[in-house]
């Protein structure tokens, strides 16, 4: 690594919960170097979670679904002009935060003397750097991701702050709904064993709307399955609002950011609150809290597992973890929260 570099790549495609919770990564970088051009490699349609942090300069956008169907017609055109675009910013400093050999690719495209990832890359991931950081899966996925911070000289800072793009905002100031006080629910997950049951979320949105509480449903396009016994409330109580599939990760951000709390499983929508700084009840089934939980927020974390259980969020039976929940606690630790927010106001 340059002794000063001036030209600096976070490569973070996705998911989108580890796009955000990547961000101490920008931060250490921007402290210790005030000067440097620090920028960030996201997935299209992932960019409003950095485009506006101040330690970032600019994002590159992947078009990951463009490159796929292209390559599927043979076209290898947009992946073409992808590696040119990453080679001609003449990087010379380069932090894959992911660990694949996608993103370890990336890196090796750039032609940068200097890139840095983790040791342990999957995929045969780590051949492509020149540093490889010591880090193990035993560590928070936090940590990990700032041992690599740490192997570019970096003293690691954990800001977890996350920024709302003003279009965001803009479109949140618009909604009528959110003029009153709102918490929000994000029933979904992309793995079934991560899902808490949907009419346990109901019981939660109709213990926050006796208390006075807006309820404002979150999910991407493809999960309106995942929460039509909580979004079918809306139908008959306009206090329940009805966002699946309707923000785009802007006004998600937004959403969350003037929300009095938010209840979720494990998931982007999660993950988002820890960054904008919101109290959270965060609902866990099969999955280690102590390497991707809520990062700093422990405390908020709902979960009934034994020691001696295996915990594998890819195993569809593991869903019977998530069922241990019951509705009564998380409407319990709802209202505890909502109370605290309340003093703190």
């Amino acid at each position: 690594m340059a002794a000063i570099p001036t030209r600096i790549l976070l490569i973070r495609p996705s998911a989108l919960g580890d796009v955000a919770r990547s961000v101490p990564a920008a931060a250490s970088l921007r402290l210790a170097f005030p000067d440097a051009r620090i920028d960030w490699l996201v997935e299209e349609g992932f960019e409003a979670v950095v485009s506006h942090h101040p330690a970032v300069s600019s994002v590159v956008s992947f078009p990951k679904r463009r490159i796929r169907q292209a390559l599927r017609r043979l076209d290898p055109g947009p992946l073409v002009s992808f590696v040119r675009t990453l080679r001609s910013a003449r990087y010379d400093c380069v932090l894959d935060l992911q660990g694949l050999a996608r993103s370890a690719a990336m890196a090796w495209a750039t032609g940068s003397p200097s890139r840095i990832g983790l040791g342990d890359a999957r995929e045969f991931g780590w051949l492509a750097y020149t540093t490889r950081a010591a880090a193990t899966s035993e560590m928070h996925a936090v940590e990990r991701m700032l041992a690599v911070v740490a192997s570019a000289g970096v003293v690691p800072v954990t800001d977890m702050r996350l920024y709302v793009p003003p279009p965001g905002a803009a479109w949140l100031s618009a909604q009528a709904w959110a003029k009153r006080p709102y918490v929000v629910l994000a029933p979904t997950s992309r793995w079934p064993a991560k899902q808490w049951p949907a009419d346990r979320f109901a019981a939660v949105a109709r213990a926050a709307r006796q208390r006075g509480f807006g309820v404002a449903v979150v999910g991407g396009r493809g999960e309106r399955a995942q929460c039509e016994a909580v979004t079918s409330l809306a139908h008959g109580d306009e206090g329940v609002i009805d966002l699946v599939g309707a923000t785009d990760v802007a006004g998600l951000m937004a959403c969350i950011d003037a929300s009095r709390a938010v209840v979720a499983n494990d998931s982007a929508a999660l993950h988002l609150a820890v960054g904008l700084s919101r109290p959270t009840v965060a609902l866990f089934g099969p999955t280690r809290v102590d390497r991707v939980g809520p990062f700093g927020r422990s405390h908020e974390v709902i979960q009934h597992v034994a020691a001696w259980e295996s915990l594998d969020h890819k195993r569809a039976s593991g869903v019977r973890l998530m069922e241990r929940i019951e509705a009564t606690e998380v409407v319990e630790a709802l209202g505890r929260t909502l109370e605290r927010a309340a003093e703190r106001r």
